[in-house]
C-alpha cells in the first residue's frame, strides 16, 4: 500500500460517498418534481418560451449525474486503499417548491464543502497525495454547486394559480396503492443505481490487479474490466428510469420515494456482481410486469407504454447478465 490508511480515514472517505448519494438522489427527484410545480403556476407562464422551473429542472439533473460520479471517485479511493465502499445514503429531502431546493441544495453543499476540507487536510496528513488531488477536484464542482443555488435560493416562488377543481372522473384511478406501486420501482431503480456504480468502482480495482492468463496480458482486460464497463453504461440507463419513472409519479400529483429497496449488495468478485446483478433485473422485470398488468386494468395507457419501454431495457441488461453466468 502506498500509504498508510486508518479505518477512521476509509470512515471519512466513506462519508462522503454517503453524501455524495444523497445529493444525487434528492437533485434528480427535485428535478422530476418539476413538471409537477410548473403545472400549479399561473396560466401566463405557459406563454413563456422558457420558466424558472425549465432552468432550475435543467441544472439539478445535471448536478444529480454529477454527483454520482463524485460518489464514483470516492468510491474508487476506498477500494484503491483497500478499503470498503458504503451502499448508505445520507437522507434525502425533497421540498416543495424552487426556492426550497435551492436552500435544500444550499445547506447540502455548504455541508459538503466543510467535509471535504476535513477530508483533503486528512490527506495531507498521511500523505494521499492523490486522494487529496481527487476531492480538491470534487471540492471545485461543489463550490460551483453551492454559488448556483445561492442564486436562486433568494428568489420568490412563481404565484400559483386558481385553487385545484374538483378531482376529474379520470384521475381517480391514482390511488394510495396505485402511487406505491409505483413508488416500488423508484425504490427498484435507485437500488440498482447504488449497487452499480459501486461494483463498478471494485471492478475497476479487480481490472487492474487481477490479470491472471496469458490472453488477459496480452489483450490488457480480463473478466473484471469487462463488467466495469458494462456496469458504467447500464448505470446511465438506470438513471434515466428513475428520471422517467419518478417524472411520471409527481406528473399524477404523487410523492416520489428516496431509499432503495431491495438494499444494494456489491460482493467480492465480478462472479458475485453478476449474480447479484442477474437478480436485481430479474426483480426489477417481475416488478415492473406487475406495473404494465396494473396501468392496464386501469386503463393508464401512458404508465403503462412507458413501463413496457422500460422493462425491455431491463430484459436487455438481464440478458447480458445472464450471457456471462452461463
Amino acid at each position: 500500500m502506498a500509504v498508510a490508511v486508518t479505518k477512521d480515514y476509509i470512515s471519512l472517505l466513506n462519508q462522503s460517498v454517503s453524501r455524495e448519494i444523497q445529493v444525487s438522489i434528492q437533485y434528480m427527484l427535485q428535478h422530476a418534481k418539476m413538471e409537477k410545480l410548473i403545472r400549479k403556476c399561473i396560466p401566463e407562464n405557459f406563454l413563456l418560451d422558457k420558466t424558472t422551473y425549465e432552468a432550475v429542472g435543467k441544472f439539478l439533473r445535471e448536478f444529480a449525474i454529477e454527483e454520482m460520479k463524485h460518489a464514483a471517485a470516492a468510491m474508487e479511493r476506498i477500494y484503491y486503499l483497500g478499503g470498503e465502499a458504503t451502499t448508505k445514503s445520507d437522507k434525502v429531502t425533497i421540498g416543495n417548491k424552487l426556492s426550497e431546493f435551492a436552500k435544500l441544495g444550499a445547506k447540502a453543499e455548504e455541508e459538503a464543502l466543510a467535509l471535504y476540507r476535513k477530508i483533503i487536510e486528512a490527506a495531507a496528513k498521511i500523505g494521499d497525495w492523490e486522494t487529496r488531488e481527487v476531492f480538491e477536484k470534487i471540492y471545485g464542482d461543489e463550490e460551483k454547486h453551492l454559488f448556483k443555488f445561492q442564486e436562486y435560493a433568494r428568489m420568490q416562488d412563481e404565484p400559483e394559480g386558481s385553487p385545484s377543481v374538483p378531482l376529474s372522473e379520470w384521475r381517480k384511478i391514482f390511488t394510495d396503492d396505485y402511487y406505491a406501486l409505483l413508488n416500488k420501482a423508484v425504490e427498484a431503480e435507485i437500488s440498482a443505481i447504488i449497487q452499480y456504480t459501486n461494483q463498478h468502482e471494485k471492478a475497476s480495482l479487480l481490472a487492474l490487479r487481477g490479470k491472471n492468463t496469458a490472453l488477459e496480458v496480452v489483450s490488457e482486460s480480463n473478466k473484471a474490466g469487462v463488467v466495469s464497463k458494462m456496469l458504467k453504461e447500464i448505470f446511465m440507463v438506470e438513471m434515466d428510469h428513475l428520471e422517467k419513472i419518478s417524472e411520471r409519479i409527481y406528473l399524477i400529483e404523487g410523492e416520489a420515494t428516496s431509499t432503495p429497496d431491495p438494499i444494494p449488495q456489491v460482493g467480492k468478485t465480478a462472479d458475485d456482481f453478476l449474480k447479484l446483478d442477474h437478480e436485481a433485473e430479474n426483480y426489477a422485470i417481475v416488478l415492473y410486469r406487475k406495473i404494465i398488468q396494473e396501468a392496464l386494468k386501469r386503463n393508464d395507457t401512458k404508465t403503462r407504454r412507458m413501463f413496457e419501454d422500460i422493462v425491455m431495457q431491463e430484459e436487455e441488461h438481464y440478458w447480458r447478465f445472464d450471457d456471462f453466468l452461463k
